[in-house]
């Protein structure tokens, strides 16, 4: 009886579930070596801990660093702001931004105040109240005609300015305004208290609004910013390049170069310009120690620009790899392009093919003909029943007595031989040295012979012109079909199994 006998598929399917567990065990087994090597070697395990708390310190300091950048980018449009809720910041950030009291405002407050002062001493009737209020006057007209807002781009609130004193005295220029308003007689038909509620409350607010802001002689505005940042800069800098030196040590076919470059995103980090960009490297940062997951906010982020990019980069490649095919197959290059010696690429063993299909006669020879035994005996037996029952000897021979049953025997005798006789055949012809020279030239003339006649006069015209026919009709096809489909709908099934796959990791 010879050993390659048949297998219940019921037994193979239990075989297949017993070792499924001592799979499992395998790898369990593997991550707990792992395990105690880590805890075997506390030197590594620290360092990796160590490394890892300074990633999240460095996160830690990226971000810190990116709140006063955005707090400098922003502190000129929301001046008027920290002015009203917290003017000690402006107390301290105006030097920073070059910014200072406008001359001409500084002046008009000060008139201002020494009324208020004048008129809490003595009252309207201070001989003092009429030069202030002349000064004021003409401190208006200054005001009007010059406009001391333009230089900090304050347009809106000088606007509001002209707006107040237009409404409290009801006249439609700004300049008589001011005017009248600024008489004797007039802050006494109108009431010192309420005049000087709305002095407090609507003129001396939009007044104090005003500044001045240095430039440089480049005509840049002045930005001492770069005096905080240089130290995150010089911090960055230096981790920066200690850790693509690190990189470079750990890995031998890494230079410090090539660690630096692949470092790119971090570059953001020691310019002296568009430091809004800082924000890539935190991000990394982040998502790399896990202090904040950042995926799914990138994902939304770059959602519209992916789907359509990626649709796109997907046409491309599919329109490349067929256009290539193609092109081997008009040139006859498909079959033979492994064969030549110079225009072909060879990466590892040149026999590989040799040996692919070494490999795929071992498998069908010992494993899948001994499986597919019982259908193979059925086979043949269907066969030769067939052609003995359509012979006219086999008519003939049925009228003997006993003849009736004995093709039936016969036949599952013969086929059973035969498929036994094919199985040993093919193994030892495999096992013999003689009989594997033999298959494997076999092989090799067959695929010779293949290619030759695919290269015949009748085959090397239609069957290229057919085969690239069919790949355009590919091309074309699914050319038509992405640009009828949506690829945010297809970006949007990616996203969902990114999130199921999440979750099974998670679990």
């Amino acid at each position: 009886m010879s050993c390659l006998s048949p297998v219940d598929p019921g037994l193979r399917s239990q075989k297949i579930g017993q070792k499924v567990p001592i799979v499992v065990n395998k790898i369990m087994e593997q991550v707990r070596d792992t395990q105690l090597e880590i805890a075997a070697d506390p030197a590594s395990s620290r360092w990796q801990q160590w490394g890892r708390r300074w990633s999240q310190i460095v996160a830690i300091a990226i971000a810190l660093n990116l709140l006063c950048v955005f707090f400098n980018l922003t502190y000129v449009p929301l001046r008027q702001i920290y002015l009203r809720y917290v003017p000690a910041v402006v107390e301290i950030y105006d030097p920073i931004k070059g910014i200072a009291p406008h001359p001409i405002t500084q002046d008009y407050l000060a008139d201002i105040a020494a009324l208020r002062s004048a008129v809490n001493d003595a009252g309207l009737a201070n001989p003092k109240i009429n030069f202030i209020l002349t000064d004021l006057r003409h401190q208006s007209t200054t005001l009007v005609v010059e406009n001391p807002f333009l230089a900090s781009g304050q347009f809106t609130t000088f606007a509001k300015l002209k707006r107040k004193i237009q409404d409290f005295t009801g006249i439609n220029s700004a300049d008589r305004a001011f005017q009248t308003f600024w008489q004797s007689d007039y802050l006494q038909a109108t009431g010192w208290p309420q005049a000087d509620t709305f002095i407090a409350a609507k003129l001396e607010p939009l007044l104090q609004q005003n500044y001045f802001r240095q430039t440089l002689p480049t005509g840049q505005f002045v930005d001492e910013f770069w005096r905080l940042d240089i130290f995150f800069v010089g911090f960055f800098g230096v981790e920066l390049l200690l850790r693509t030196w690190m990189i470079s040590r750990q890995h031998s076919e890494i230079s410090w170069a090539i660690a630096l470059a692949r470092r790119w995103y971090e570059l953001p980090l020691i310019l002296p310009f568009w430091r809004w960009l800082r924000v890539l490297p935190l991000a990394v940062r982040l998502h790399r120690t896990q202090l904040f997951n950042v995926e799914n906010l990138i994902g939304q982020v770059t959602h519209e620009p992916a789907a359509y990019l990626s649709d796109r980069v997907s046409k491309f490649a599919l329109v490349q790899l067929v256009n290539q095919t193609q092109s081997s197959v008009r040139d006859g290059t498909l079959l033979t392009a492994w064969q030549s010696e110079q225009a072909y690429t060879r990466i590892g063993d040149p026999e590989k093919l040799d040996q692919i299909t070494d490999r795929l006669v071992q498998l069908i020879v010992l494993q899948v003909m001994p499986m597919v035994k019982p259908d193979l005996e059925q086979l043949l037996r269907h066969s030769l029943r067939q052609a003995l029952l359509g012979g006219d000897m086999y008519h003939s021979l049925r009228q003997l007595p006993g003849f009736a049953a004995l093709p039936g025997e016969a036949l599952n005798g013969v086929a059973d031989y035969l498929a036994q006789a094919s199985c040993d055949v093919l193994a030892h012809s495999y096992a013999d040295a003689e009989g594997r020279m033999l298959l494997e030239r076999l092989s090799h003339d067959f695929r010779q012979a293949l290619g030759q006649a695919l290269q015949a006069q009748t085959h090397s015209e239609e069957l290229p012109r057919l085969v690239s026919d069919l790949l355009e009709e590919l091309k074309v096809n699914y050319i038509q079909r992405s640009d009828q489909a949506d690829p945010r709908e297809t970006l949007q099934e990616v996203d969902a199994l990114d999130q199921r796959t999440q979750s099974n990791r998670s679990l």
